[in-house]
């Protein structure tokens, strides 16, 4: 093999990896994945935390409810301002971040996201943050540990289907460091943003997800990102109302997500004058309920314990909603994960409380019912049940909340999505930028391996014009396949035995001259069956290669693998029944 040793080394780890299920080296990808996205969430997390504890009362990051009435008037509409300005500059595809634009390059782009993306998503979750919008760390989060990954598995000139599983671990990582939180990182990477299981991503996706909490846990301690008081149902009696509580939190579900689509009308209006709007709805929240401002997770844990009454929880509740809903319709860069948490747990804790008094004697704690408002909404808001249920049992630490928080997760996203017809809110964002996500069987098995894993390899690049002694070079070599070369690129495809066919022909009906060739053979006009030819990228999916064939008409691919000093070549052949037979005889 030609080029440089690094080349060369590059080329069969990315052979290995094309075929998808090459669990070692995904495995050391998901690892240093995971380290890389945990060191990146705990530099985001002291840029956010810092500020705060120095502007704040008291230290804390959260104390947005301790500043003055002007001061939480002018910080979000300050803040609003700072953003708009700062998206205006951008174009409309650099001001689209968070959880939403990862599944857009992992659809559109086979997860390929640049480091300008990243940027501008850090300063823009940073900022929304820090100016008390009504806002997470979570979306940013997964962009972030997203964009990581994905630049290092560019770096590496890995095959796209490596890069797509590298994003499922920057993903992970992020989940998992954001909220201490593994097993619900895992199955929130593959459920909400692949959409997919497949065992040879668990593996690299797992150590991503652990190493990235040990990361954090490093730097931050192993406390999880709740202090959730021990939790039990005290009968089965509450049954009944867990599903009116499921119906509320998969009414308010479909709210905020009916909410984000419907102010998304005025996307074409100017950016600035989006976010000042949004800056100027925020002053009112902030004045009146100070606790929507920031992450909240000061209000959750209050929450949690009991510390909050009726007319408080429910407050926060619908203003949290509301204004997170009008917010990020109207454009502001906030993540809706935390703000979707507290939601839901403000109004299960209210429910709660309801409950407590008609039923003092069965009623389980406020903090239970709280838990399992936040799993319902998040799982009806994000239409992922299964890693809402992960995160329960990860925060909580107790097996006992899985039976009432199966049935309110359920119960939620059904109600959410079947009766309000309201799917996943980052497919709705997607559907209001004019993105369809697409996630078949078909497509998603194509997209699992790249061009590599199924081509012919038996191939050799040939001028068009070939002498007697080129002709006896080439047939030594016993290509399969004959890429014909024009001045700047390849021109058709031919089998080899079509030239060694035309041999014998011609030697038939010369038998009485010596010369049974001649001097030169001109390949694009001797009899035979030639292809038309398209590149196809060596990193390329069989999912991209067959958007070749639709998009050029060609008969046949030939793939070009470029060296990081600038050369390449043609190293194989696909045709499209090759891609037909992979699909339907060899796809997991």
């Amino acid at each position: 093999m030609s080029g440089k040793p690094a080349d060369r080394w590059t080329a069969r780890f990315s052979n290995r990896l094309s075929r998808g299920d090459a669990l070692l080296q995904l495995a050391l990808l998901g690892l240093l994945s995971g380290l890389l996205t945990g060191g990146v969430i705990v530099v985001f997390r002291a840029a956010i935390e810092w500020p705060l504890e120095y502007f704040l009362p008291g230290g804390d990051s959260e104390a947005f409810e301790q500043l003055g009435a002007l001061a939480r008037a002018l910080l979000p509409l300050a803040g609003a301002l700072g953003l708009g300005l700062f998206l205006y500059t951008l174009s409309v595809t650099d001001r689209r971040v968070g959880v939403a634009h990862v599944m857009h390059r992992l659809n559109y782009h086979q997860g390929y996201i640049t480091l300008r993306s990243a940027l501008i998503q850090f300063v823009a979750g940073v900022g929304t943050v820090v100016t008390g919008q009504s806002a997470g760390r979570e979306g940013p989060a997964v962009h972030l540990g997203a964009a990581c990954s994905s630049l290092m598995g560019q770096w590496m000139r890995l095959p796209n289907n490596s890069i797509r599983t590298l994003v499922a671990c920057g993903v992970a990582g992020a989940i998992s460091a954001s909220f201490n939180t593994p097993i619900a990182g895992v199955i929130f990477a593959m459920e909400v943003v692949m959409m997919e299981y497949t065992i040879a991503v668990f593996t690299p996706v797992i150590l991503a997800a652990v190493s990235a909490a040990v990361l954090s846990q490093t730097v931050y301690g192993a406390e999880p990102a709740f202090q959730v008081p021990l939790l039990t149902m005290n009968s089965l009696w509450e049954l009944p109302w867990i599903l009116v509580i499921a119906a509320v939190i998969g009414v308010a579900a479909a709210a905020f997500i009916h909410l984000i689509d419907r102010m998304s009308r005025f996307e074409s209006r100017p950016v600035l004058l989006r976010l000042l709007v949004a800056g100027c709805l925020a002053v009112p929240f902030a004045l009146l309920v100070p606790e929507v401002m920031g992450i909240g997770y000061d209000t959750v844990n209050q929450t949690f314990h009991g510390e909050l009454g009726l007319w408080v929880l429910l407050l926060v509740g619908v203003a949290k909603l509301v204004l997170t809903g009008v917010t990020v319709g109207l454009g502001m860069p906030s993540s809706i994960i935390g703000p979707t948490l507290v939601t839901g747990a403000t109004l299960g804790g209210a429910m709660g409380l309801v409950g407590a008094w008609y039923a003092p004697d069965t009623a389980s704690s406020v903090g239970f019912y709280a838990m399992l408002g936040m799993g319902a909404m998040m799982g009806a808001v994000l239409q992922a049940p299964l890693a809402a249920l992960l995160a329960l049992l990860e925060l909580t630490h107790n097996p006992n909340i899985i039976l009432p928080g199966l049935l309110a997760i359920t119960v939620a996203s059904l109600v959410t999505s079947e009766i309000f017809g309201k799917k996943s809110v980052f497919l709705a964002i997607l559907k209001t930028q004019g993105f369809n996500y697409q996630s078949s069987p078909v497509t998603q098995a194509l997209r699992r391996v790249a061009v590599p894993a199924i081509m012919e390899r038996s191939m050799q690049p040939v001028p068009r014009q070939l002498n007697r002694e080129a002709v006896e070079q080439v047939l030594a070599a016993k290509p399969k396949w004959l890429l014909i070369e024009g001045s700047t690129s390849a021109v058709a495809l031919m089998l080899t035995a079509d030239l060694v066919r035309y041999q014998e022909e011609v030697a038939a009906d010369n038998t009485s001259d010596g010369e049974l060739l001649p001097d030169v053979i001109d390949l694009l006009e001797i009899p035979a069956k030639r292809r038309d030819v398209a590149p196809v990228p060596y990193q390329a999916t069989l999912e991209e290669a067959l958007h070749v064939f639709e998009s050029t008409k060609a008969e046949a691919l030939y793939v070009c693998q470029h060296f990081s000093y600038g050369s390449g070549r043609s190293i194989g052949i696909i045709l499209q029944a090759d891609i037909d037979s992979y699909y339907q005889y060899r796809a997991p």
